[in-house]
């Protein structure tokens, strides 16, 4: 049976669209050109890292009851009206976006691609990118014309996993197409789930929000991160500053500070901007310096960790440390960029050694060397030379920790006051 869209791509970005549409009522088919992720998830075997923020099994049979459906089959793609474009864009080892998966998501779609269809592109992406780099790849691959035969237009994806405030439906949705037209065919899309839609003056100007968002939390973050250590260096309670700056009404927003940054929505600095095609490198300088300050948090709590078993008359070495929560957020699974992993190799180098809870994640890797999983997180913390509180998932009884623990280092400020060490 024909679909009414296709996601194209199943992780983080794919998932969250896939699900709202579904249960509005959009007829949706997901694509996967891995016949095995396809058919795991068919069978209700879910991705590594779903955690709680992006799907769980009861979800996934709740979409295929409403007529979600996956294939790894690409002949699904040209019985669409409207694709959407949700593969991965990791950095490379040059710093940059790695378009590769939306380019072969592209060539795959343009074979198939029908007339009057709306593709969107939502995949994380320097500006430009859906003008000159996927458009291109569309037309040559299908005959047609962007803007004429078929609409083409980009919407940053905005999920935000574990926020249980705002999903899909409440949170508006930036839109920019290559023509007007094309702008209002993606409204008509996104409106059948989102309460809101924005519309850009075009894709450029909707590829670049992106940019703005995500860099706007990344240098505000770095900017507490810093106060961070300047208060702990005055002997200072950052916390309670932030607690009490909050209150002004205007003129300042709250962030808390961490033990780094994480996730999928990498900053975008010049590196990540600098086209190989067109040789554009635009410098933008307080994302370098905030990029520099988050990348130092790690090695700060690591030192944090030697001094506390220092203070209490022990070392480092052999000293049994135990991590909690190693996602790259509170009460999610996936780990990419987590924080944790720099930590943790740090400690291990140091001679530590290393357990880690996590009720998201059964098994972690670090420095090629699986890490002990802890059964019982209070036993495990009773156990422990030091804990240290990376991620406060709501699982964590955090009053309970604090008297259990032989010594709690608490990154995240998630306990009262008094209750551990803070960073």
């Amino acid at each position: 049976m024909p679909a009414d869209l296709a996601v194209i791509g199943l992780g983080h970005l794919g998932i969250p669209l896939a699900r709202a549409a579904t249960a509005a009522g959009v007829r949706t088919v997901g694509y996967d050109p891995d016949p095995r992720a396809a058919s795991d998830l068919r069978a209700g075997r879910l991705p590594a890292g779903s955690g709680e923020g992006l799907l769980s099994a009861a979800e996934l049979r709740r979409m295929a009851s409403q007529g979600f459906r996956i294939t790894a089959d690409p002949a699904e793609l040209g019985r669409v009206r409207t694709a959407v474009i949700c593969a991965p864009t990791p950095l490379g080892d040059d710093r940059r976006l790695d378009l590769s998966a939306v380019g072969e998501a592209a060539r795959t779609l343009a074979a198939r691609l029908r007339p009057h269809t709306t593709v969107l592109l939502e995949s994380t992406v320097y500006p430009g990118t859906t003008e000159e780099f996927l458009r291109p790849l569309l037309e040559e691959g299908s005959g047609l014309r962007a803007g004429r035969d078929f609409h083409l237009a980009y919407s940053p994806c905005r999920h935000d996993p574990g926020n249980r405030a705002h999903g899909p439906a409440n949170t508006p949705k930036v839109i920019g197409g290559l023509t007007p037209a094309c702008t209002e065919a993606a409204a008509a899309f996104y409106g059948r789930f989102t309460e809101k839609v924005v519309r850009a003056r075009g894709t450029r100007e909707a590829e670049t929000v992106k940019v703005l968002e995500t860099n706007y939390r990344h240098v505000n973050i770095a900017l507490v991160n810093e106060m961070a250590v300047y208060c702990h260096d005055l002997g200072v309670d950052v916390w309670d500053v932030v607690r009490c700056a909050e209150t002004k009404p205007f003129g300042f927003q709250s962030f808390r500070p961490g033990p780094g940054v994480g996730g999928h929505g990498v900053p975008v600095d010049h590196g990540h901007m600098a086209d190989p095609q067109r040789g554009l490198g635009i410098p933008l300088r307080m994302v370098e310096l905030a990029q520099q300050v988050n990348g130092r948090m790690p090695g700060y709590v690591t030192r944090r960790c030697t001094a506390l078993l220092n203070e209490y008359g022990k070392s480092a070495r052999g000293a049994h440390v135990l991590l909690l929560g190693v996602g790259y957020k509170a009460d999610v699974a996936d780990a990419e960029g987590s924080p944790a992993r720099e930590i943790a190799s740090r400690l291990i180098e140091l001679g530590a050694r290393l357990s880690y809870h996590d009720p998201y994640v059964t098994r972690w890797r670090v420095l090629g060397r699986e890490v002990e999983r802890a059964d019982s997180v209070y036993e495990a913390a009773a156990d422990a030379d030091l804990t240290v509180l990376l991620q406060p998932h709501r699982t964590y009884d955090l009053q309970g920790l604090s008297v259990k623990a032989q010594l709690l280092l608490d990154t995240r400020g998630a306990g009262p006051a008094g209750m551990a060490h803070r960073l």
